[in-house]
């Protein structure tokens, strides 16, 4: 006999697997440590008028589905187009797409934000419209609460150093519920080659109040900005490396090649890659003095469809895996932190899978013993948030490390409506567990296990941040 769709023992296949998630997971509050909110929408409780904009807006997963699906981009993307009419194009893509995580999700997100259990197709989108706009229509539905109402306390935003922070501020003066961190991604700073490169080293002189006209000057003004994100509750930082890992380079090379970059000269990829490989060694060892933690994205391979960002810009769903040998480089950029004492908490996440295995054991290099899970290998991120994806990430810190001590999901995303994607973790971490305890892999200590469960869900991230509150 087949089971119902979403049922209360959905992706729970054992009964140790769902006594885990019912008296264990099932109630931990959400810690979510990476993703790309936007703090000024949070500031503003900012209303949504209907459920399209809510739900499709900036949301790349899902307009790549509705490419895929065959729809056309002014309905994926074309803000002028009718809301209803956006919203029945992916009403009629959701059916399609079986095995994939966005089915899940989506029906997970109508569960729990709106109480709707009918599934979302062509004959059931204008009644789910409806409903969907209704609730809407409260106050209970702004964007707060709606982050309130998914138990979510703690998360990180990724701002640029020069953001002036003032909605966090508003935030954390006018919001009790949870809190809303930012996360120090000094991505422009690195990027040599942009454009604007010049523009923004005097955006961020302003902002540090100091003048930048050297590499050391760099370094002061970003450990200036450094130290206002920390006194505004900041325990994270990110970098996306892409393309290349690390190029050695001596301080004084490093040192021309950024002065001969704010003099407007010409640079090649491969002085930049020396510039970014530097400038990384010297932020770690800031984050290693305000015991912050450092996240390393790797593998993205960006803007692949040169008419498409020429039309719609970056971040719209022309991203894709990137397949780079890099552990050489990798390892040489982790010794060096490490032989200055310098190497940060780190989390390293890839976007290839066929790097989990290589991370998993290059990550013990450089377990130094000074707290549980140092380095650890990042929860399945982004073109892996599925659920194989998610099992085999598990698996590969199962085979390498110390799976105990794992830091858990996130949803790395821009949809207010994304954090069911916690409580989807939440049922395949349950089932990977008990699982292989009723396969006699593991004994049945529930005590163990179930305290196990909650430290991957929400213990091990606040500790791992030093969030104490």
């Amino acid at each position: 006999m087949s089971k119902a769709f979403l049922d209360e023992d959905f992706l729970l296949h054992t009964k140790t697997a769902k006594a885990l998630y019912e008296e264990h997971a099932k109630d931990m509050p959400i810690i979510d440590f990476h993703n790309h909110l936007d703090p000024k929408e949070i500031s503003d409780d900012k209303r949504f008028s209907n459920i399209t904009d809510l739900w499709l807006g900036g949301d790349h997963y899902k307009w790549r589905a509705m490419r895929g699906n065959g729809v056309p981009e002014a309905l994926v993307t074309g803000d002028w187009s009718d809301p209803y009419e956006r919203f029945l194009a992916w009403a009629g893509t959701l059916p399609e797409l079986f095995g994939n995580p966005l089915y899940h999700w989506s029906a997970l997100e109508l569960k729990r934000y709106f109480d709707i259990d009918t599934p979302l197709n062509e004959d059931t989108a204008p009644a789910i419209y409806e409903a969907c706009n209704d609730r809407l229509a409260s106050p209970d539905f702004s964007v707060r609460n709606l982050i309130a109402k998914m138990n979510v306390k703690e998360l990180c935003t990724t701002d640029d150093p020069a953001d002036d922070l003032r909605f966090h501020r508003h935030i954390r003066e006018s919001e009790t519920r949870f809190k809303v961190r930012p996360t120090f991604r000094p991505d422009r700073a690195m990027n040599l080659l942009k454009e604007d490169y010049r523009y923004y080293i005097d955006e961020l002189s302003l902002a540090a109040e100091l003048r930048i006209n050297n590499y050391s000057d760099l370094i002061k003004a970003l450990s200036i900005r450094l130290d206002f994100f920390c006194e505004n509750g900041c325990r994270i930082t990110d970098h996306s490396l892409e393309g290349g890992i690390y190029r050695e380079a001596s301080e004084l090379e490093v040192a021309r090649i950024f002065e001969h970059r704010l003099n407007d000269g010409a640079l090649t990829v491969e002085q930049e890659l020396k510039f970014k490989s530097r400038l990384l060694i010297d932020l770690a060892k800031e984050y290693r003095k305000r015991d912050l933690v450092m996240q390393l994205h790797i593998g993205a391979m960006r803007n692949n469809n040169p008419r498409m960002y020429e039309k719609l810009g970056p971040d719209s769903g022309f991203d894709s895996q990137d397949d780079m040998n890099y552990a050489g480089e990798l390892s040489a950029l982790l010794g060096i932190m490490d032989e200055s004492y310098a190497l940060p908490k780190t989390i390293l996440y890839c976007l290839n899978p066929k790097d989990y295995e290589m991370l998993g054991s290059l990550m013990g290099n450089f377990q130094d013993g000074s707290m549980p899970g140092k380095l650890q290998l990042g929860p399945a991120w982004w073109f892996n948030d599925h659920k194989r994806g998610m099992i085999r990430q598990m698996e590969t810190l199962c085979d390498y490390g110390v799976f105990s001590r794992f830091v858990g999901m996130l949803t790395d995303s821009r949809s207010f409506l994304s954090f069911p994607r916690h409580e989807y973790f939440r049922r395949i971490l349950c089932d990977f567990v008990g699982d292989a305890v009723e396969r006699g892999e593991y004994p049945a200590d529930m005590k163990f296990l179930g305290q196990m469960i909650e430290n991957i869900c929400a213990n091990n991230a606040l500790k791992y941040l030093n969030i104490k509150e």
